[in-house]
């Protein structure tokens, strides 16, 4: 992996390349540690706009961020998935870097992932978290368990390669950033990133960049149960609206196995007796079969309904010119 230093001479670094630049940073109650992000982002990206959305603390974060030189917007709805909503929808830029506001991601790595992101025309690069192991308050085990459990289901159901999928630190392209809807309002917003890539089948790619802890006295938003559960709910949802017809093939072939075993019984007692003595159970089989059908049935209306979605996704995506093209203007 080529190190930061590399990129002192990159013209990303020194101009943009011709590239507007944005960070755009969501925070909640980050008064302690948004001045060093603000700070060192401006050190490393010295070009780029600074933008701190504050999403409605009870402290200083927006003063603070406004102090060290920030652009500050307000984002009364709670959420982070309502803040990037705001984020991509506000800024307009050609480049995107997606940081938290905790100053727990490591700033100089900024330019090896934007240089990664145009040299390979890329439309994401996921910053994957990398910590010394000897605090545990850095990447606590019961986050990292969970990372690892829910990526490896997006994995599953949607393909993919990331090792990180709930890594906050990103940089997206233009064209990314204005076609991606941003329906979840929490912390599920880093699922809903990912498989907006993947499904579109965009180009993306996974740098390992350092992860730290927080200053003395900043606490964390995230709930390891309450936001691991939302985030696998979103995970089902996801599933459903985007893969319909695996979803209700596999409740439909569910109820054909329930069908099946309890018609065979029966259908042994009509071959020995001429008769079909459990007739409700008869009803409960054939009532089991035709749900199967209609759970066919939805899959591939739904299947159909899914892909006309997609291909209008995809053809916003496609009028916005790449970031290697708006790079060479």
């Amino acid at each position: 992996m080529t190190d930061d230093a590399d990129f002192s001479s990159s013209p990303i670094r020194s101009s943009g390349g011709g590239l507007r630049i944005a960070v755009v940073i969501p925070c909640y109650n980050e008064a302690l540690a948004i001045a060093q992000v603000v700070q060192g982002f401006r050190a490393a990206l010295p070009g780029a706009e600074i933008h701190v959305f504050d999403n409605n603390s009870s402290d200083d974060t927006a003063a603070v961020a406004r102090a060290a030189g920030a652009t500050v917007t307000h984002v009364a709805l709670r959420g982070k998935g309502n803040v990037v909503r705001r984020m991509f929808a506000d800024v307009d830029a050609d480049v995107y870097v997606m940081t938290d506001g905790d100053a727990t991601y490591d700033a100089g790595a900024a330019p090896r992932l934007v240089e990664r992101l145009v040299r390979d025309n890329l439309d994401m690069v996921v910053g994957s978290r990398v910590d010394d192991g000897q605090d545990a308050h850095t990447y606590r085990a019961g986050h990292r368990f969970g990372n690892r459990m829910l990526t490896g289901a997006v994995a599953q159901l949607f393909g993919g390669g990331l090792t990180d999928m709930l890594s906050g630190y990103r940089v997206f392209s233009r064209r990314y950033a204005k076609s991606f809807p941003a329906l979840s309002r929490g912390f599920e917003t880093e699922t809903e990133l990912t498989v907006h890539a993947l499904e579109l089948r965009m180009p993306y790619a996974e740098e390992a960049t350092a992860y730290s802890t927080r200053p003395e006295g900043s606490v964390s938003k995230l709930s390891t149960y309450r936001d691991g559960w939302r985030i696998l709910k979103t995970i089902c949802k996801l599933f459903v609206s985007e893969r319909p017809l695996q979803f209700f093939s596999i409740i439909g072939g569910l109820l054909v196995l329930m069908s099946i075993a309890l018609v065979v019984p029966l259908f042994m007692t009509y071959m020995q007796t001429g008769l079909v003595p459990r007739l409700p159970t008869a009803v409960l089989a054939t009532g089991a079969m035709l749900a199967a059908m209609l759970s066919f049935v939805c899959g591939v209306i739904m299947q159909a309904i899914t892909l006309g979605r997609r291909e209008a996704k995809r053809l916003s995506y496609l009028a916005i010119p790449s970031v290697r093209e708006q790079a060479s203007r």
